[in-house]
């Protein structure tokens, strides 16, 4: 499966910048929807309210899912990779 990476960046509510991947089916280009993917993982980490827009998120790159993202996308569309802050 192909998977788009959209790289995120979003200010938290202590000052520190969370950055994370929202990966969901390269085929899906509505950005709207992958906005949507990020708020519910932000609403996961209690920052809700912080702006998630095309100046926070970008279309990265094209990859190929693992088996855990596989799994995670049919489940619910996306898939989030953390990687700095997002504790």
């Amino acid at each position: 499966m192909k998977i788009a990476v959209w790289d995120t960046y979003v200010p938290r509510k202590n000052g520190k910048i969370m950055h994370f991947d929202i990966m969901a089916p390269a085929e899906l280009k509505d950005e709207k929807i992958i906005y949507q993917y990020g708020k519910e993982y932000l609403k996961s980490k209690d920052e809700d309210q912080q702006p998630l827009t095309s100046k926070e998120c970008r279309l990265c790159h094209i990859e190929t899912a693992t088996p855990e993202m596989e799994k995670s996308i049919q489940e619910k569309g996306y898939f989030i990779y953390e990687m700095e802050n997002c504790d």
